[in-house]
This record gives structure tokens, sequence and C-alpha cells, in this order.
């Protein structure tokens, strides 16, 4: 049966009995819906007088979907600052989260077996399944892979079943008692990230390079044929490490076929909440638009939430997660600490360094920074780019404003301590170390420290964090340095040593460095000190990844390398002390 005369069969079935009556609820045409009448009635489905026959029941008892998949396990990047307080699942447009209007629209077509996927801040939608009876399938992959994988979970639950993303919004009920095709909904409006467009006869078809698709809006129907295939498509597909970072809708593609019809819906019928703007402009009096990031943007920059505008998120950092946005033309940058800095950054401490900092023209303008949670505001610098650390007029400039620092002498009440960090982060990954040589390694670090107290001059206050990525070019060339969450009292030459090994390089490159620091004038005493911290530092940030990597944060090659630093520079200084040793 098509689309055309499924619909009639719905209307009859609600107990319209006129054809006019039945044109104005169709938006077909007098003559078409004669024309469906009739062939629905030369199928036996209709009768005379305009009821369902007992093979009319029975088509629709037999063509009831049975069950619905949610997906909602993503973190939503895009959501944010939204989402660092609430999954995108429940947020609130007209006072009702888009999930629950969602099983509520299912409810009423009589859909009741729900399958929820669930993974970032999952604990949030527990409550479902006492509210709405719903089934919870959770992911533990939702932070590396797309929600083919989610799918995949689910996939015992495809035949005769909705696919739903949990972010979308629909003014009527998508949802019908009655459905007999699969098929994929499209919007009607135009877009470049979409390769297909629905035709008049409901196939879906690819669109010409450089031409526009249709709107993929994500919700599918799959029959008991089209379910079956598609769960075989998705265990063909987990089987490839590339697939698992796609969409599902990847599974649907074959050959440059489409494997389900398509069907169409005007663009103005439903929204997608995948931004904080979209949300805002379906419902600006939702609650969920006052979250702490915002309303320190509204207080700091005395604006509403209309004047926040072009929200994007950055790449996520180490520690953090960022977004800027947009102000009266000017563009700003809001810090959201990341999972676990509460464990590892002292959030006074960094406010009293930015108190220090204050009027430096070499540092970021900082216009709100909460010394309880780490929350901060800073001016966008304009046309910038991180300093390239295999760029030596690049590097030389950084080791300048290196050297600036260290000869202002400012100074802080605290020192960053680095051998008590490294017990620090020791403790906190909370076990055995999966370096199996970690012990033998740490008590070669334990052993450069005679060396390096015997060579300090003087401690001032020092950046630590100094990662080439936090040297920052404005669109003149003026340089700053960034993101002060580590400074404390320290040797400046610590800040040589970890420029070093956050720019990962070889002992040929970090001897440069030190010339380019020195200007040429660095004694061999020194040198090797930088060479202790170089280890020491190594040991300190290796310890540091094991932690975040306990939290479900990888750091890939860096980590090795912060390790293989304390592990061969750690050798390198104990046999030069050695030798000095055998001739004293």
């Amino acid at each position: 049966m098509n689309e055309e005369q499924l619909s009639i069969i719905r209307i009859v079935e609600s107990k319209v009995k006129l054809q006019r009556e039945i044109s104005r609820k169709s938006g077909f045409s007098l003559g078409k819906v004669n024309r469906l009448v009739a062939e629905l009635q030369s199928l036996g489905y209709i009768n005379k007088s305009l009821t369902l026959t007992n093979a009319g029941e029975e088509f629709i008892a037999e063509h009831h979907p049975k069950r619905a998949i949610i997906l909602a396990a993503g973190y939503g990047m895009r959501m944010v600052p939204i989402n660092t307080e609430e999954p995108k699942g429940l947020l609130e447009v007209n006072n009702e989260a888009l999930i629950e209007r969602i099983i509520k629209q299912l409810h009423e077509v009589g859909v009741g077996e729900i399958h929820v996927v669930v993974g970032f801040m999952k604990e949030h939608y527990e409550y479902l399944i006492d509210q709405y009876g719903v089934d919870l399938i959770v992911n533990p992959h939702y932070e590396n892979y797309k929600n083919l994988y989610s799918l995949y979970l689910a996939k015992k639950y495809l035949t005769n079943s909705y696919v739903i993303p949990c972010d979308i919004w629909f003014k009527g009920n998508p949802f019908s008692q009655m459905e007999d095709e699969s098929w994929y909904l499209f919007s009607t409006q135009k877009v470049n990230n979409s390769r297909w467009e629905v035709t008049r006869q409901n196939k879906v078809k690819r669109v010409s390079r450089n031409t526009k698709g249709d709107r993929m809006v994500g919700i599918a129907y799959l029959n008991q044929q089209d379910g079956q295939a598609l769960a075989k498509a998705l265990d063909a597909a987990v089987s490839n490490s590339l697939m698992l970072k796609q969409f599902w809708e990847e599974t649907l593609e074959n050959d440059n076929h489409f494997m389900l019809s398509g069907k169409l819906i005007h663009e103005g019928e439903f929204s997608e909440i995948n931004s904080y703007e979209q949300l805002r402009d379906l419902d600006c009096h939702s609650n969920h638009l006052q979250t702490a990031a915002i309303k320190v943007i509204e207080r700091t920059l005395n604006t509403d939430l209309h004047g926040i505008e072009h929200i994007q998120v950055l790449k996520k950092g180490m520690t953090n997660r960022s977004f800027f946005f947009e102000h009266d033309g000017q563009r700003y940058i809001m810090r959201i600490p990341g999972e676990g800095t509460g464990e590892l950054i002292d959030r006074q401490k960094e406010f009293n360094v930015y108190q220090v900092l204050k009027g430096a023209d070499w540092t970021e303008q900082i216009l709100y920074l909460n010394p309880k949670n780490g929350y901060k505001l800073s001016a966008f610098i304009n046309g910038a780019h991180n300093s390239d650390p295999l760029q030596w007029d690049q590097v030389s400039k950084c080791m300048a404003l290196l050297r600036k620092l260290h000869s202002s002498k400012l100074r802080v009440d605290h020192d960053f301590d680095l051998y008590g960090q490294i017990d620090f982060y020791e403790h906190l990954r909370a076990g055995e170390s999966a370096y199996r040589d970690y012990q033998q390694v740490k008590k070669r670090v334990l052993q450069l420290r005679d060396y390096i107290d015997q060579h300090v001059r003087e401690k001032v206050l020092c950046h630590i964090d100094a990662n080439p990525d936090n040297f920052v070019f404005d669109r003149d060339g003026h340089l700053y340095l960034i993101d002060w969450e580590y400074a404390g009292m320290q040797d400046p030459d610590v800040d040589i040593a970890m420029f070093a090994i956050y720019a990962m390089y070889n002992r040929q490159q970090i001897d440069k460095l030190i010339d380019t620091y020195y200007q040429g004038e660095c004694t061999l005493e020194i040198r090797y000190k930088i060479y202790a911290y170089v280890a020491v530092c190594g040991l300190l940030w290796s310890n540091w990844c094991e932690y975040k990597q306990s939290l479900g944060l990888d750091f890939g090659v860096y980590s090795l390398a912060q390790y293989r630093y304390a592990k061969e520079y750690s050798q390198l200084v104990l046999d030069k002390i050695g030798v000095e040793n055998a001739k004293n």
C-alpha cells in the first residue's frame, strides 16, 4: 500500500465518512480522494459507506508499529554551554523535555515499547523507566563513536520500529497508528551536506555534485524486512573502525542506492535542537537557556541571552571545555573547567596569579574569573594563531617573552612543587602505574633533586604550563602568553623544560631551545639542570596523563613521550653527575 492510500485509510479509520472532509484533512483534491477511495474499495479495505471492512481493520492491526528506539547517548558538543549541565534529550521546550514529548507522541499512536540508548549523563534519564516504562540501553563508547554504534546496541528491536533522535521537536505528531513501507524522513529544506533528494514517487535518489539535497531529519520507520536488513548492515559496519565514526544513516546507502523510501516534511513543522541558539529561537523562555556560564556572560557584558550570538565550541583542551561567542561585534571566550580539573587545579591560586598579572599587555584580557568554580570569561585575541615549535623565529619570540616574565620577578604566595605534584598525581590515579619500570624510573628522577637544588638561583613567578599552544600571536604579530592555571613560584628554567617536552623536542632541539633562551650564554651546569627538569616534568605529566586516562581521556603519543623524557633524561643527567663525582 502506498503512502497516499495509507493516509486515506487512516482518516477513514478516524470515522470520517464524507469525501469532502477527507479531502480537507488529507490536503488532496476531491478528484484524487475519489480515485484513492475507489482503489481502497477494490482492495476490500473500505466499503461503500466509507467505513473499514474486516479486512481493513485486520490490515491496520497487522501494520501497527510495535516499538521505537530513541538515540540519546551523544555528548552534543554543539550544545555548549548547556551540555555541561544537562543532556540534550532533556532540554525543555515550552516546559516539556524533548524526549518526553517524543515518548508522549509515541504513546498517542499506541507505541508503548520504547528503548532509549543513553550514554552521556545517562543517570539523568533513569526517571523515564518509572515514569514512562521505557527500557534504557547504555552505550559505553558514546564519547568515541557516533550514533551508528548506539543503533547497533539496539539492533534486535529494529523490526516494525521507529528510529528517532532525541533532539528533535515536532509541532504535530510525526508517528502513526499504521505503517506499511519503510521510510526515512527528509525536510523540504535544501542543504549542502545532504547527498539525497525525495522524488514525487517517494523514492530517494542521489543528487548530482554541487547540488543541494533534502535535509535529513533523522527519523525512520523500519518494517520487518528492512529492520532485519538494517540489523545485518549494522553487524557489518561495527567491524569497520571507520564506520564507527559515522552516523547510522551511512548504513542505508549501498552502491549509490538508498535503502528506504523517502518521506517529506515541511521545514516549518519541526525543529532540530543542536545548539544553544536553536533552543533560544524555538523557546526563548526555556529554563535551560539560563546556565551558569550564560548568567556570567549576561552580568559581565550587561546583556541578555539575545545579545549572545554565534556560539561555537572550541577544540576540546586537555583540561577545559571552552566556547567562543560574539556580543556587540566583539568576540569572547568562555572557559568551563573540564572533567577532573577540580582535583588538579587550585582556582584560588589561579585567581591570585591573574591579579598579579593585571595590566600586562602580553597576557589575555580577563573580564571574569571565579576562584571557586574556575569559570573564566576573556576577550578573544583577533586573528590569533598558536606558536609553531618548529618555526624558530616564533620560538625565539616565545623565549624572549619568557625572559621578560622571569626578569619581571613577579611574586605570588604559592610555589609549584614539582616533586609534590608527582606524588599528588600518582595518588590521584589510585593504582599501580601502567609502566612496568615506573618505580625504577621514579627513583632515578628523585636522585636528581640534590643536583637541581644546588643550581637553583632565584625563584620567580613561572607559567609552568609553557606549552607552545599557550603562546598566541594576534594578527599584528603581538605575542601573548595565556592560560595560567598551573602558574606559581619556581626556577625559571622549569618553563624552558616545559616548553621542550610539550613540543616533544629531541635533544638537539632542546639544546637549540636552551641556547635561544640564554642567547648562547648557558653554562654546562645549567644545561644539565634543564635536562634534569625535562626528566622531572616528564614524570609529572606522565602521572597526570595516567590520572586523566583513568577518567576515560587518552592523550595518545603525548603521554608515552612524557614517560620517555623521564626515563631517558634522568639517566642522561645521572651519568653526567657520576662522571663529575668521579673527577672530584
